[in-house]
């Protein structure tokens, strides 16, 4: 389950307070104040509503069931649909309108070792693509696939997102936290009787 990100610090490559979402989190906000995530395998979506100035990120990455992303029986459609409605009424909650809503997605990126039978990556990147088509909200940037890990800084002020790409050799902090979260994933999905049903 996702939960908010609530811890601030001050990034010094982007050289701004912000909030470190990380995997299994999300956050929404109006203001100055930054959102930044790491991405391997997993995928971010930065929605914005430029009318209200109201923007959120998420961090997450499909369970990994056997069945197709785009099953509606799927438990990673499921936990795809629960991650993406919580950022957006958490952003309605805060004065967005879903109508207004514009997206810029990131990450899916071959970069998790040791889970070499799936492609997570594709697996995230498809179902995210599939989901804001469906609900009609226009995807005006994105930065998806390849071989290489991502740092973000979004900001909901301006609805900008720099990105800064990472050599996943270099650093083994992406693949820590997402080998965790995907283990944490794993064991929620296997012992599980229902996964998340969609809110409407």
């Amino acid at each position: 389950m996702l939960t908010d990100a609530s811890a601030r610090y001050f990034d010094r490559d982007f050289r701004h307070e912000a909030v470190r979402v990380l995997p299994g989190e999300y956050h929404a906000a109006a203001g100055t104040l930054g959102m930044t995530t790491l991405l391997g395998s997993c995928v971010s979506t930065c929605l914005w509503d430029p009318q209200r100035r109201v923007g959120g990120m998420n961090h997450f990455m499909l369970p990994g069931d056997s069945a197709p992303a785009r099953s509606p029986v799927a438990p990673s459609a499921r936990f795809g649909v629960h991650a993406m409605e919580l950022l957006i009424n958490h952003m309605l909650k805060l004065g967005a309108e879903r109508r207004r809503l514009v997206a810029k997605v990131f990450g899916g990126g071959r970069v998790l070792r040791g889970f070499a039978s799936l492609d997570v990556g594709a697996a995230n990147c498809e179902f995210v693509l599939d989901f804001l088509a469906t609900e009609a909200i226009p995807v005006v940037g994105s930065d998806l696939l390849d071989n290489y890990a991502r740092k973000l800084y979004f900001s909901p002020a301006t609805g900008k997102v720099l990105l800064k790409k990472l050599d996943p050799t270099g650093d083994d902090q992406v693949q820590r936290q997402e080998r965790e979260y995907r283990r944490r994933l794993d064991a929620a999905d296997a012992g599980a009787i229902e996964i998340f049903a969609r809110p409407r």
